[in-house]
């Protein structure tokens, strides 16, 4: 087993619930923060998916590689603005979780 060092690292995954006629709205403006992720050298991945648009599921799914670039990203005005919009009409279930023991997905 090879497990790489790295200092703890962070993630966010859960889902979020929305009312139906506005999941489709909602992933456009969520992914249209990607290329403010993809310019944050700490963030590993920013990733917003369509679960059940009937019932206005959304999954996430974001990796940061330290506190800092977390905090990087959502102190963006972008992203500020996103959550300010999206978060009176959304249920969150989302977690975060700080990862040290990183290492290939087929390994043990």
């Amino acid at each position: 087993m090879t497990t790489i060092s790295t200092p703890a690292t962070i993630i966010i995954a859960g889902r979020v619930f929305l009312p139906p006629e506005q999941v489709r709205d909602y992933l456009a403006d969520a992914q249209a923060l990607y290329p403010i992720g993809e310019a944050n050298p700490g963030a590993r991945l920013i990733s917003f998916g369509l679960d059940d648009e009937a019932a206005g599921v959304v999954t996430i799914l974001e990796h940061f590689g330290s506190q800092e670039a977390q905090d990087r990203h959502f102190s963006h005005p972008d992203v500020v603005a996103f959550l300010t919009k999206w978060s009176p009409l959304m249920r969150n279930e989302v977690l975060k979780f700080d990862a040290s023991n990183e290492r290939n997905p087929t390994e043990a």
